[in-house]
């Protein structure tokens, strides 16, 4: 099957590291938090971006990536919004819970949209989003074509098989400049998908993930801690919080951060030197339950164009709330980002949860109309639909 390819682009990152002057779109520095000092979610005033790291090595290709002396901590447990479950509520999930909807809940399979179709031509000016199922998505922006959280396997450890095919076809993708990953669970870290790219295919991972891209062969690897940004071609690419966890082996809990990043389109006015222009803004949320950080993220970067959400993977409500939205909690996190518009991802695909396979559209769009926004803001799109910004 052909390879996407990859064409060769300037990486650099972090990049207010080489700048000590650095101000994010709310004039912070990095590392600077509303409120640090003190709080949830590991006190943001701890996090651990404010001394740069004192040395960067040059990589092959045009990255720029930190120094070998940058040391990640051993444990992001201190990031956490809640703790995580305990023995008590393990035991309550072995006599209540429930990984997969009901017989009932099953039968709507057949009606999840899935209906694939040629990615749109754009141009560098132009923003476009294709959704491949669940948190996969690929993002055309400033020119660049961006991979987000790829997993085009059929089966992922520990789930069953997906339910519906996957919305992109992989030989039809255009040449690759990036992958980002939100964080390192199966259903968003793939290796099988990641390994059909070139090696020297730029990879954007939170902090504390990128020796295990390096021992798996990638050679153009960016860890990022909350806050922290990297470019590419011209296009900004930001890491910022979400209210997660990791976790892919008995012994890695929260050995890696977890977040979501958002991409600026070149002359979107995002920072110091970036010329004036249209904004074309993309937040990709990854994973995430519902929190602060929607807000603090909009104050942040403002004049977001698209939010692509999660929706599904809630039920049992009391097991999964504080790492999974609901629908309800999408569309609030949505407002509380001052997107314009929101694209509704992470159901329909993989039954990781117990609410039946249709619900969360259902929910979404009323949530939606409920908080009175239009109708065309919600991109409710089929798995394999796509949508160009300005159409």
């Amino acid at each position: 099957m052909t390879q996407p390819r990859h064409r060769s682009q300037q990486l650099t990152g972090p990049d207010h590291r080489l700048d000590p002057d650095h101000r994010d779109d709310a004039g912070r520095r990095p590392g600077e938090v509303p409120g640090a000092g003190g709080g949830q979610e590991g006190s943001p005033g701890r996090l651990r971006t404010a001394a740069p790291p004192r040395t960067r090595t040059p990589s092959p290709g045009g990255l720029t990536a930190p120094g070998q002396g940058r040391r990640w901590p051993r444990s992001f447990e201190d990031r956490l919004t809640a703790p995580l479950p305990g023995l008590r509520s393990f035991a309550r999930f072995a006599r209540e819970g429930a990984v997969r909807p009901k017989r009932e809940g099953l039968a709507d399979i057949p009606r999840i949209p899935c209906r694939p179709e040629p990615l749109p031509r754009v141009d560098g000016r132009q923003v476009a989003v294709s959704w491949a199922g669940h948190a996969s998505w690929v993002i055309r922006i400033g020119g660049l074509t961006v991979l987000a959280d790829p997993v085009w396997s059929r089966r992922i450890l520990g789930t069953p098989a997906r339910v519906t095919p996957v919305g992109v076809p992989w030989d039809a993708l255009p040449p690759v400049d990036a992958v980002v990953i939100s964080h390192n669970h199966y259903d968003h870290l793939d290796l099988p998908t990641l390994r059909r790219l070139p090696s020297d295919t730029p990879m954007l991972v939170p902090g504390g993930l990128g020796r295990w891209f390096t021992r798996k062969g990638f050679r153009q690897v960016v860890e990022l801690d909350w806050w922290e940004s990297a470019r590419l071609g011209g296009v900004r690419l930001d890491f910022v919080p979400s209210h997660h966890w990791s976790k892919r082996t008995l012994t890695d809990t929260c050995r890696s951060l977890w977040g979501g990043w958002m991409l600026t389109a070149p002359g979107a006015g995002s920072g110091p030197g970036d010329g004036e222009g249209e904004r074309r803004r993309v937040y990709f949320a990854g994973d995430t339950g519902y929190g602060h950080w929607f807000r603090r993220i909009g104050e942040r970067y403002p004049g977001i164009d698209l939010a692509l959400m999660p929706i599904g993977a809630y039920e049992p409500r009391w097991w999964l709330r504080d790492v999974h939205c609901d629908p309800e909690e999408a569309v609030q996190a949505t407002l509380d980002l001052g997107a314009r518009r929101m694209a509704p991802m992470h159901w329909g695909t993989f039954l990781l949860s117990s609410e039946p396979v249709m619900e969360p559209l259902h929910r979404v769009r009323d949530a939606w109309a409920a908080a009175g926004r239009p109708r065309e803001d919600l991109w409710d799109l089929p798995i394999g639909g796509s949508r160009v910004l300005g159409d």
